[in-house]
């Protein structure tokens, strides 16, 4: 029982508990997952059909374990949508992947084994490669996992930068506040839509407490971010 509608330049936010339906609607969203019911178009098509206009990061890399990967051949992969697998980079395309690793501060890591990294700058490598794919539309399932307050604070800067580019964003979360002050909006699950809206109006005591099962005392207001002369007219 969803209904919304996501224009450019603007993020969602999916708080819930652990098996809440958040990554089930990230996965129906790109294409992993048939739809049950209803219509759902990613710009104009069905899911699954706009694969270098949305990048998506899941939970679980299994391929860093089994596959030879460097840190820069991970982060090239954003690339492969507007590529392809055969056709080579350009210089275009390696400045895009350089500046994306800079960003995520993983550049000195470029010729390191994926499977030697910590797991934090492993997400901070996942990261690195969904900023290179310069997606309109980001599908991040609990990105901030593994995460060190360096990598938070790399990752959030990250976001807000692609926000204020246009970029489409939907993030699956538990963090209340940091990723929620990204965002427009805020959808709260439990296996239904608890409440949809803006920050300010949807984080209460109250609906945390229908959302989590506990009660939640203290200040709940979120300071939500906001880009700087940015054009908000276009529409998906």
């Amino acid at each position: 029982d969803i209904n919304l509608e996501r224009p450019p330049g603007q993020a969602l936010s999916l708080i819930g508990t652990n098996g809440s339906g958040k990554s089930t609607l990230l996965k129906t969203i790109v294409g992993l997952l048939p739809t049950k019911g209803g219509r759902l178009s990613i710009f104009g098509l069905p899911p699954g059909r706009s694969h270098a206009r949305v990048a998506y990061l899941g939970q679980f890399h299994h391929g860093a374990f089994v596959l030879p990967l460097r840190v820069v051949d991970v982060v090239r992969m954003g690339r492969y949508p507007h590529r392809g697998l055969w056709h080579r980079m350009n210089q275009r395309d390696d400045e895009i992947v350089r500046a994306a690793m800079h960003t995520m501060g993983v550049e000195k890591l470029a010729e390191a084994p994926l499977r030697s990294l910590s797991g934090g700058q492993q997400r901070r490598t996942y990261l690195a490669q969904v900023l290179a794919q310069q997606a309109d539309l980001l599908v991040l399932d609990e990105p901030m996992t593994a995460l060190d307050a360096g990598g938070r604070e790399l990752y959030l800067r990250a976001i807000s930068n692609e926000v204020c580019r246009g970029a489409s964003v939907i993030i699956a979360t538990h963090n209340i506040h940091d990723e929620a002050a990204l965002c427009r909006q805020v959808m709260l699950l439990a296996r239904k839509v608890v409440s949809l809206g803006p920050p300010q109006q949807v984080i209460t005591p109250e609906t945390l407490f229908e959302t989590f099962g506990i009660s939640v005392t203290g200040d709940t207001n979120v300071q939500v971010f906001e880009c700087q002369d940015r054009d908000d007219t276009d529409q998906l």
